[in-house]
């Protein structure tokens, strides 16, 4: 019961989504953001209340509907993004990678955040208030802000993740570091590959500074 719950939940979002794109009540770069983050910031807690082999069987199960989506055009407002980008896709991998050590669930959901709510809301912040300090890597736009707002709101998860973790002292310059390459791996990993190499990232450093 959970799980179709689970299901039906991130199929309204996206329903919810495609009709406010469809409708133009929302420009399409916040419409998938919107997606990103409501759907990301979800799937991060996950593992209170799924099991390692239900979140690997959606993982594969977002990989056929992204795919099929795609192909037919079903959600167009996640796939409306001028730029080619394979984000969905990395996304629904992710997701399947990180449910193979589901023994922290702290981690999987700290690493999640940073993609769905760090990521997101430099996109959304860099795209309404960065047009004055713009740059590209790799053909993909960028801003200074959106940079920052990246490295801040990182901190913030990396730090709650601390606070939640009994037994582990948080180390204020491994936060810095941690949230400083993350900015860094967003940056660079274009097409969408930010979404897999940044939670991935995450993860291994929190691993290891646990």
């Amino acid at each position: 019961m959970t799980l179709i719950l689970t299901v039906l939940a991130v199929f309204i979002v996206l329903v919810v989504s495609e009709w406010l794109w469809r409708r133009r009540k929302l420009q399409s770069e916040f419409t998938r953001k919107f997606v990103h983050i409501t759907v990301g910031s979800f799937v991060a807690f996950w593992p209170y209340f799924l099991s390692a082999t239900d979140i690997k069987l959606l993982s594969l199960a977002f990989l056929a509907v992204a795919a099929l989506s795609k192909y037919w055009h079903i959600f167009q407002a996640i796939h409306s993004v001028q730029r080619p980008t394979w984000g969905e896709f990395w996304f629904a991998l992710v997701v399947g990678i990180l449910a193979f050590d589901l023994g922290h669930p702290h981690i999987f959901t700290a690493a999640l955040l940073e993609m769905s709510l760090a990521d997101g809301l430099a996109a959304i912040i860099g795209t309404r208030y960065g047009n004055g300090q713009r740059y590209s890597v790799f053909g993909s736009p960028k801003s200074v802000i959106g940079t920052l707002t990246f490295f801040v709101v990182s901190c913030f998860i990396l730090g709650g993740y601390y606070l939640a973790t009994p037994g582990v002292v948080a180390p204020v310059l491994g936060v810095a570091s941690i949230s400083l390459v993350a900015a860094l791996l967003e940056n660079v990993a274009v097409r969408g590959f930010d979404n897999i190499a940044v939670p991935l990232f995450v993860a291994a450093a929190l691993r290891f500074f646990s």
